[in-house]
């Protein structure tokens, strides 16, 4: 609670409180609050835990296939949750595509997936997770979470971290849809190099055009490396369509 610092007047969005370990205190700091449960077991208990604190408004839907940008209503979310494990990569995936409605976002997730999220080019941790999750947010590994802390247990170690969306992007992308693919590519076959990853999308030539080495592998790649890359297909796309 006290890294999230939530105040009256946020809107503060929880995916999947569960039986509500935090839902009450949020609930109970803002006032309001927005949770995303698909389980229907778990709504009724934790509509009743609600009711003398504040206004606890539950969505039953698929936080995967959730609209969050109405919730902002003009302004800006806060989003924190506790995310499964098994969807958690396509669940983060979901919500960058809608990270320009938040304030931050504030998660639970296996240590492992944090590593991925804030890892730096050269790296093992380093893939298409960590390109995509840093182009659109600054990300804040905060402290890690062992197994007894939850019943049952799990076998592996949490972490909580906090993602910033920026405000100004870090790259300059003439199609940032082409960034998510190029990326995707890349990082299809690690162990090869860039010359063929990328091979039917830009030749070894125009890789090295934009200062980088063909024979590289995905994971040595910067931010900003993906970014020219990018920008190289868009710009010969739009010179084929003219």
């Amino acid at each position: 609670m006290q890294v999230i610092n939530p105040v009256p007047g946020q809107r503060l969005v929880e995916i999947g409180p569960g039986q509500g370990a935090i839902t009450l205190p949020l609930l109970q700091a803002c006032g309001r609050l927005d949770v995303i449960e698909l389980d229907r077991d778990l709504v009724a208990p934790l509509a009743s835990q609600a009711t003398d604190i504040g206004t606890l408004v539950i969505h039953r839907q698929d936080a995967l296939k959730f609209d969050f940008r109405p919730l902002a209503n003009d302004g800006t979310i806060r989003v924190v949750g506790n995310l499964p494990y098994n969807i958690s990569t396509p669940l983060l995936f979901h919500l960058l595509e809608q990270a320009d409605c938040m304030e931050d976002m504030h998660f639970m997730l296996q240590k492992e997936v944090v590593n991925r999220m804030a890892a730096s080019p050269g790296v093992h941790d380093y893939g298409r997770l960590s390109v995509m999750i840093q182009y659109h947010c600054e990300v804040i590994p905060l402290f890690g979470v062992g197994p007894g802390a939850f019943q049952p247990a799990p076998k592996v170690d949490s972490a909580f971290v906090r993602l910033v969306p920026h405000r100004q992007p870090p790259v300059e992308l003439d199609d940032p849809e082409q960034l998510g693919k190029l990326v995707r590519q890349a990082f299809s076959q690690r162990r090869k190099t860039l010359r063929n990853t990328l091979k039917g999308t830009l030749s070894a030539q125009e890789i090295s055009t934009a200062g980088i080495d063909p024979g590289a592998r995905a994971e040595t790649l910067t931010l900003q490396d993906y970014a020219a890359l990018a920008n190289l297909v868009t710009q010969r796309s739009n010179r084929d369509t003219l």
